[in-house]
């Protein structure tokens, strides 16, 4: 078990859970959450930015594919007193909130190119591993985020540049989605912060 920070909030990671990056912090640092909304947070991890928007007021929906990361955030938002705000669901991507349209969509997707024969495909594992290209995840996401969002609704999600950010631009443009993107310079890579609305 490891213990991450972030604002001096303490969040522990079970073994077997993806431990909180560059990525999940970008995502929290750009958090923008009014009160009531209605939050989903895919992949949520250890349930840092679950739990951030809980605190903020949100009524969220937290998903994820390993069991491990639901139990481990769902320990957190309780250490957090938040635990009544999060309804914690088992699934991939859109599949544990099908039919219901939220306000807010957060995503911090698998982008890494991974080739089939050296993909492991373990819990773990699936919280970055992307297929060949780096999209097996951030595709389909794309393709079913405005079936999921109010009419007010946004999505914030991350994408690094290991993934071909030009495909994800011309997938936004043919949905008719609008869209602000920020970036944020790593060492062996560029992430990419966008806000989309319909």
């Amino acid at each position: 078990m490891s213990i991450v920070y972030y604002h001096r909030k303490q969040f522990l990671v079970d073994r077997g859970v993806y431990e909180p990056a560059e990525d999940t912090f970008l995502l929290a640092d750009n958090l923008n959450i009014h009160p009531h909304e209605q939050v989903l947070e895919l992949g949520t991890g250890c349930g840092l930015l679950a739990i951030l928007a809980a605190e903020a007021g949100a009524r969220v929906v937290a998903t994820d594919v390993n069991q491990a990361a639901l139990e481990c955030a769902r320990a957190n938002a309780v250490t957090h007193g938040v635990v009544n705000r999060i309804d914690f669901r088992l699934g991939d991507l859109f599949e544990p909130v099908a039919g219901e349209r939220l306000d807010l969509v957060i995503f911090n997707p698998p982008y890494l190119p991974v080739c089939p024969g050296e993909a492991l495909g373990t819990p773990l594992d699936k919280a970055w591993e992307a297929g060949a290209d780096g999209r097996a995840v951030i595709d389909p996401f794309l393709n079913n985020l405005s079936n999921h969002l109010t009419k007010a609704g946004q999505g914030l999600f991350v994408q690094s540049s290991l993934s071909d950010l030009s495909k994800t631009l011309k997938v936004l443009r043919e949905k008719g989605l609008r869209f602000s993107m920020t970036r944020k310079k790593l060492p062996f890579e560029e992430l990419f912060l966008f806000r989309v609305f319909k």
